[in-house]
């Protein structure tokens, strides 16, 4: 009998790690050293289903809120869509730590395909709405439900290996520049089409009784193909943290996992928590950093509610009379352009000027070309349409090029394991940002318009004036003492 007693017949236990997703993962990429393109292929898709919504709207908007038939002068539209353009932002900005702290705790997958699955599902009620409490009351959950920004940042850092995480992080930035882009290209072409496209689309179709159903309907169509692809996905999470007890010297290895609290800040070992916590918070190169894309940010948001609104807007107001397809065209080639930029020319301009000194030459350029945008206006023909592609796609490049400068000097001023906080509070803080960008866009626009005698900036002068000094701003900004050395 005292055989059976044999501690050695005993099962042994298994270690955590072997069914620990993010071992798994870390196991995998010490064995494949080359560049994981079917991982960047998922961020890809899943940033580009993220960004698409978020601009999509923005062409048709102004057609929108007129067939509320909510305002009484044409001038009072762009104050009602800024609200709505707003919305989305402000249910992503209240929402961002909640989903911080649930990709923390069961994973980053999870948030993925729940933040996929409710663009497709909100984004086509979205486009059925029929007053502007419906449209406001669908892109609010929008927004609540999406916490794919910050997620996907700290699962880019996570699924590559050290050398090709600026590759993974570039990715993530090219994905989002080309979905503000390719979102309102949607918006614009597939809106109202029964009226655009009469030979195919009937008056007393869907698409006829609900002229923006078609464009949020593509998208969702897209993120919900996103999200079953997503099921595939692999799990960066390490889970077996919290079963184990930590020891002391195990302290910088667990910190460097990437598991953190609801901000991304490392919590696995408590005693680290809040010292990680306060290092960061005074880590003013981190903190001048967010300053500073919080300012291109909320700039670019304007830009893209204003854009929208200024070339459907009549004449007379100095709007460009453009119909959504126009829109819709002008932003299909920009998008062509950012694409081929982002993926061939700008790796090796940053590889030589460096991502500050590329930052700035993007914000200083694109000042005067925003500049010339009231002069375009009183143009007229293939003139006109030559000069706002040209003007619009040289000013995207540009934009792109700023933040993407500034979102590799944001991971540039943090240490590994502080990345996933970094990146948390910068999208909360730019989401608080982007919430006020639409709704004050709107505004000045919708004002800029009664005022069109005015002596001084009269019109959209004073839209366009607002936006370059903000553009402004952010490149002082960018320089010293306010824009701090980062480490490398």
């Amino acid at each position: 009998m005292a055989e059976h007693r044999n501690p050695l017949l005993l099962p042994e236990k298994k270690d955590p790690r072997e069914s620990c997703p993010g071992c798994k993962v870390d196991r995998l990429k010490e064995e494949q050293r080359g560049i994981p393109y079917k991982n960047l292929s998922y961020i890809w898709l899943v940033m580009l289903c993220n960004a698409m919504p978020i601009s999509s709207l923005f062409p048709f908007i102004y057609f929108m809120i007129r067939d509320f038939h909510i305002t009484k002068r044409e001038e009072d539209i762009g104050f009602y869509a800024g609200f709505v353009g707003s919305s989305f932002m402000v249910g992503r900005g209240l929402t961002s730590v909640f989903w911080g702290m649930l990709a923390d705790r069961y994973g980053r997958k999870p948030v993925i395909l729940i933040g996929t699955f409710s663009i497709a599902i909100l984004n086509v009620l979205f486009g059925l709405s029929t007053s502007l409490w419906m449209a406001l009351v669908t892109r609010f959950p929008l927004g609540c439900f999406n916490g794919l920004v910050g997620t996907v940042r700290a699962y880019a850092t996570e699924i590559c290996r050290d050398e090709h995480r600026a590759l993974a992080l570039s990715v993530v930035s090219t994905s989002r520049g080309i979905g503000l882009v390719i979102g309102p290209a949607i918006g614009g072409f597939f809106a109202q089409p029964a009226e655009n496209y009469p030979t195919i689309f009937a008056e007393s179709s869907i698409f006829g009784r609900f002229p923006y159903f078609l464009p949020c309907l593509l998208i969702s169509v897209y993120a919900f193909g996103v999200f079953i692809c997503c099921w595939w996905l692999p799990e960066t999470l390490h889970m077996h943290n919290h079963m184990e007890k930590k020891k002391p010297d195990s302290i910088d290895l667990e910190v460097s996992s990437g598991v953190s609290d609801g901000t991304g800040i490392p919590t696995e070992v408590e005693g680290h928590k809040w010292s990680s916590k306060a290092s960061l918070w005074k880590n003013w190169p981190l903190m001048s950093t967010v300053i500073v894309f919080c300012v291109f940010s909320l700039q670019e948001i304007a830009y893209n509610e204003v854009f929208s609104l200024w070339a459907v807007s009549d004449k007379k107001f100095g709007g460009l009379s453009f119909s959504s397809q126009d829109v819709g065209e002008v932003l299909a080639v920009s998008g062509l352009g950012l694409l081929l930029f982002q993926l061939l020319l700008y790796p090796p301009v940053e590889k030589i000027l460096g991502p500050t000194t590329t930052t700035r030459l993007s914000a200083a350029i694109s000042i005067p070309i925003l500049a010339s945008y009231p002069f375009i206006s009183m143009m007229s023909g293939l003139i006109l349409h030559i000069a706002i592609n040209f003007a619009t796609m040289l000013r995207n490049l540009l934009s792109v090029s700023a933040i993407t400068g500034i979102y590799i000097l944001l991971n540039n001023a943090v240490p590994q394991h502080q990345r996933a906080a970094a990146n948390g509070f910068s999208t909360t803080a730019i989401s608080i940002t982007k919430a006020f960008g639409p709704a004050s866009a709107g505004a000045l626009f919708s004002w800029a318009q009664k005022r069109q005698v005015a002596s001084f900036l009269p019109g959209d002068q004073m839209v366009f004036f607002v936006l370059n000094l903000i553009q402004l701003l952010g490149l002082v900004l960018t320089f010293k003492p306010f824009l701090a050395r980062h480490c490398e």
